[in-house]
């Protein structure tokens, strides 16, 4: 469930006299996330999203996540767009939360995607990354790869449990991600958090990227990498070489990747694995177990580290150099 803080009907109803947009016809809690308080909101002059970001979530960052979704939305990608109160307002606050009026979007998300969806979801993530060539914000990424050694010591050896020896191996990988991690690629802005779940289709079409809370400057590379993990692997953790290839050519039907960042693609995309495994774990040991959210076994990301560390070519995801 994420839903954290609760809304009455009389506390929303005060909430939307500061804006425009009609009076409430329904409102209930959107159960998928893991992250804030979600709400869909439907109004007399249409559909929103109302959210209610709860701990976990900088306040000083959302400015950063709200000019960075009316940029994309300004720039032709399908995104939230945020919705100002009669002043002028996007950011206020909620039951003791900062909160946000968005536009909803139409579409579902699967976590099965064809082969046909991966190459239309790299194509928005090209897209994406384009549009954000003039974004004049900045947030940098806290959890890239300068983050992932002090993230592993404070797991200490509680990883032992799901598998012995783990926490020696995951050191030496990342000693050996973190040694050859390239330095020099094109950076802008990223999602960073692209999974299948963020991303809205009807059919085979893309029709809305959400979920903008991790997004930041980091190497483009890096995020098409991250969508290489969350994307191409089955449930049986085995790596889906046609969804990759398919991934990679819809992102450069927009955006071609150098050389360079060809060259790095299995190095980042062990280095994405790794990253997705130490926040997995690090919630796997920190959560309560009466919390309201369960946390994802890490050990899906530790099968993906697995085949990264087997292969050492771009030519093994598919990509063609021609």
């Amino acid at each position: 469930m994420a839903v954290y803080t609760q809304v009455s009907e009389d506390e929303l109803s005060a909430f939307l006299t500061d804006y425009d947009i009609g009076q409430a016809l329904s409102f209930s809690g959107i159960t998928e996330g893991v992250e804030n308080s979600n709400y869909r909101l439907k109004t007399t002059t249409g559909d929103y999203i109302l959210t209610l970001y709860e701990k976990r979530v900088n306040v000083d960052d959302l400015p950063f996540f709200m000019n960075l979704m009316a940029h994309m939305a300004r720039h032709g990608v399908t995104c939230p767009e945020p919705v100002a109160d009669q002043h002028g307002t996007v950011l206020k606050t909620l039951n003791g939360r900062a909160a946000a009026i968005v536009t909803f979007l139409d579409g579902t998300s699967n976590n099965t995607p064809s082969a046909q969806r991966c190459r239309s979801a790299g194509h928005a993530l090209a897209s994406m990354h384009v549009a954000g060539g003039d974004f004049e914000g900045h947030r940098g990424n806290a959890l890239d790869h300068t983050a992932w050694a002090d993230l592993l010591a404070s797991c200490g050896d509680a990883g032992e449990a799901l598998k012995t020896g783990i926490t020696a191996m995951a050191a030496t990988r990342l000693h050996d991600i973190l040694s050859n991690w390239p330095e020099d690629l094109p950076r802008g802005v990223c999602h960073a958090d692209l999974f299948p779940d963020n991303v809205l289709f009807t059919g085979d079409d893309v029709t809305g990227i959400i979920d903008f809370y991790f997004a930041c400057i980091d190497s483009h590379a890096y995020d098409l990498s991250i969508m290489l993990n969350a994307w191409c692997f089955e449930s049986d953790g085995s790596f889906n070489i046609t969804k990759s290839r398919q991934l990679v050519a819809g992102y450069q039907s927009v955006r071609p990747l150098s050389e360079a960042e060809i060259s790095a693609i299995p190095t980042l995309c062990r280095g994405s694995a790794m990253r997705f495994f130490l926040t997995r774990l690090y919630d796997w040991i920190n959560t309560p177990k009466d919390a309201q959210v369960r946390p994802h076994n890490p050990m899906d990301y530790w099968t993906r580290l697995n085949f990264h560390h087997q292969v050492n070519t771009p030519e093994a995801y598919g990509i063609d150099r021609s």
